[in-house]
């Protein structure tokens, strides 16, 4: 009879566990790049009863959580209509970094949330002020070192090895664009433009490794990518940027009330085991009388 009140107890403990992980599902139905969390149980050791027979004889010792995964299949776009909001079409992570902290990964993290805005000074950066990385562009030149131009005369800009955080020079251009590519390009009064960065991504191995950070922010971990955070562009990860479009949280609330009650219903199950065993602890006390 003990045995099945403790049985109870860490089945109400692993059910008040996933009610927490779903009420944090649904307090972020609408936060931009959130991926939902999911939880899965395992029984515990089970208690040899004899030895005897041709099949053992076993009694459940209850359950506990054998994982609490984030999902990461993708959330649905919506349309913002501001050119500096950007949805990654597929898989992969934006890279900010924090300017003042430069320790663990060099001050980066990784997010989906493209909700990005660029400062007085020109740098694209996100809501927590962290600049959003990317790969300088220079002139292509030839064998002699002299600057290769297109038929239109203009040069042609190639993809460097820099990574830096990205920014648009004040003054210099009158507005930029950011196109499928991740290219973030400026255009001048004259109309002329030019290839200043392509946004540096991440895309780790294993996604569901990632430490969830705040702020819609993942840090890299030895779990997600032995190699840490390895940078390419937006076309050497075979994947796309939308701009003027934010991904939004993938949680679906039908999937989520759900699972409360499911939870809720199991919670309440364990609870009436917990009553039972000590009615029938109470009917052996009582056999003295």
């Amino acid at each position: 009879m003990l045995r099945s009140m403790y049985a109870g107890v860490s089945g109400m403990k692993g059910f008040q566990t996933k009610l927490d992980v779903i009420g944090n599902n649904i307090s972020n139905v609408n936060t931009i790049g959130y991926k939902k969390n999911t939880i899965n149980f395992q029984d515990l050791l089970s208690q040899n009863m004899s030895g005897g027979g041709a099949n053992p004889m076993q009694v459940g010792l209850g359950s506990s959580t054998a994982s609490i995964n984030v999902n990461h299949n993708p959330g649905s776009s919506m349309t913002t209509g501001v050119g500096t909001d950007l949805a990654m079409m597929g898989s992969g992570f934006f890279v900010v970094q924090n300017p003042d902290d430069v320790g663990t990964n060099n001050g980066q993290y990784l997010t989906r949330a493209g909700n990005f805005t660029v400062t007085n000074e020109g740098n694209l950066v996100d809501p927590q002020g962290y600049n959003v990385m990317g790969f300088q562009y220079a002139d292509q030149l030839d064998g002699a070192g002299n600057v290769v131009n297109d038929a239109n005369g203009n040069p042609v800009r190639v993809q460097t090895n820099i990574t830096s955080p990205i920014n648009i020079p004040a003054g210099t251009y009158d507005s930029f664009s950011i196109n499928r590519a991740g290219e973030v390009i400026g255009k001048e009064a004259d109309g002329t433009e030019t290839i200043l960065f392509g946004l540096a991504i991440s895309n780790p191995q294993n996604p569901t490794g990632l430490n969830k950070f705040g702020g819609s922010l993942y840090e890299m971990t030895g779990m997600a990518s032995p190699d840490g955070i390895n940078l390419q562009s937006v076309t050497a990860a075979n994947t796309s940027v939308a701009s003027g479009m934010l991904e939004m949280s993938n949680v679906d609330l039908t999937e989520e009330f759900t699972e409360m009650i499911i939870a809720q219903r199991g919670f309440q199950a364990n609870s009436r085991t917990i009553t039972t065993s000590d009615e029938i602890l109470q009917e052996v006390v009582n056999l003295k009388r």
